[in-house]
């Protein structure tokens, strides 16, 4: 599946180890929210982070997202756990209680349900803070746990986003692929199920990149990733950079 400018974007050095992120907080459809980006941008990515919440890989993130492409975008991480993420120590579960604790952060403050019906509001809210009064487009990018809510929010009933991409998702059900409104990158690690993977991209409807980082963990664009590690760094910055490709095109 093709459609990807390699080549689209300047990534800045990534840092290794004590980022200072470039965006502020603010508070946006009630919840505080990472905003990163020209405040001239007149196109928004609503960033959906991974059960770990707002870690410095995850911000550098949104901020080459922001700044990388001739594209420039304001981009948006919201906190849907309110300040009480998963412990990166959850995962991957050692112990029982690691087990007892992901499982009931999954079915309480991670499930779906809980958290969708939050984007339209957030959506809202942001685009106060474009300069023309709203953003000309939204895409939606997410990692791990918020690659499956990005999956759910551009399915059928999808008004706001044009263009999602799936970082090292979560829960990937290739059902959900045939649902997707809009063009979806996934950027899969090896640790996904490559059938999973497969059968995915076989099943979107719509036009579609997918591809696997063979030496990449689950978690390498995200809270997961060591920076301080070449090849880790070198893929992390290939993977932004195919993600900005494709929204470059689509979005």
């Amino acid at each position: 599946m093709s459609g990807v400018n390699k080549a689209c974007c300047s990534i800045p050095p990534v840092v290794a180890k004590g980022y200072q992120p470039k965006g502020e907080y603010k508070t946006i459809g009630g919840l505080k929210t990472y905003v990163t980006g020209p405040e001239s941008a007149s196109k928004a990515i609503l960033v959906i982070y991974d059960i770990f919440g707002f870690f410095d890989q995850t911000l550098q993130g949104a901020d080459i997202l922001a700044h990388s492409s001739t594209q420039k975008y304001r981009v948006f991480i919201p906190d849907f756990f309110e300040g009480s993420p998963a412990h990166i120590t959850w995962f991957p579960p050692q112990t029982d209680d690691h087990k007892q604790k992901l499982g009931h952060f999954f079915q309480t403050k991670a499930a779906p349900p809980n958290n969708l019906p939050k984007i339209p509001g957030i959506v809202s809210d942001a685009n106060k803070l474009a300069s023309s009064g709203s953003f000309e487009s939204w895409s939606i990018l997410g990692y791990c746990w918020g690659g499956k809510i990005a999956t759910l929010a551009t399915g059928q009933e999808n008004s706001i986003f044009k263009a999602a991409v799936q970082c090292h998702p979560a829960m990937l059900d290739p059902e959900d692929a045939k649902k997707v409104s809009v063009p979806m990158a996934v950027l899969a690690s090896k640790d996904e199920k490559p059938e999973d993977v497969e059968q995915f991209g076989n099943n979107l409807g719509q036009p579609g990149y997918v591809e696997t980082f063979p030496t990449q963990i689950h978690g390498w664009m995200a809270a997961r990733s060591n920076l301080e590690d070449e090849e880790v760094k070198k893929e992390y910055e290939r993977g932004y950079k195919t993600a900005l490709g494709f929204l470059e095109k689509y979005a």
